[in-house]
């Protein structure tokens, strides 16, 4: 995505959730600007990902917006005191997990739609 190597720091929040998944990756902006330069960029990025959604700059994702789906909701601010990006992403962990992954892995190998089983909502718990 930046067209050369990047450090970044990755933080996975463990809460008591049943389930879902809150992480914050933590980037230098560089030459970019704000968060706000970036999310176009996301978009473009992610734009044939039909699990991914991109929100406006400054909104950040909620684990109950991604809850019972294979979605994975990523948000953008930018801090300027430190010059950093924050990234914070979404996932239900029981949908997205390795489970999900697997189903979508395999439709690709099978060259099935990437989607196919993946929007019946996971029910329990």
């Amino acid at each position: 995505l930046a067209g050369r190597e990047v450090t970044v720091s990755f933080t996975p929040h463990l809460a008591p959730l049943t389930r879902g998944i809150l992480t914050t990756i933590t980037a230098s902006l560089q030459s970019w600007r704000s968060a706000a330069d970036l999310v176009p960029v996301y978009r473009s990025f992610y734009r044939e990902a039909p699990f991914v959604r991109v929100l406006p700059e400054g909104q950040l994702p909620e684990t109950k917006q991604v809850l019972h789906s294979n979605l994975c909701d990523v948000g953008l601010v930018s801090d300027p005191r430190t010059g950093r990006v924050i990234v914070v992403t979404a996932i239900d962990n029981l949908v997205k997990g390795a489970s999900g992954q697997a189903v979508q892995c395999f439709n690709l190998m099978a060259g099935l739609d990437e989607r196919a089983g993946l929007w019946i909502p996971g029910l329990f718990p």
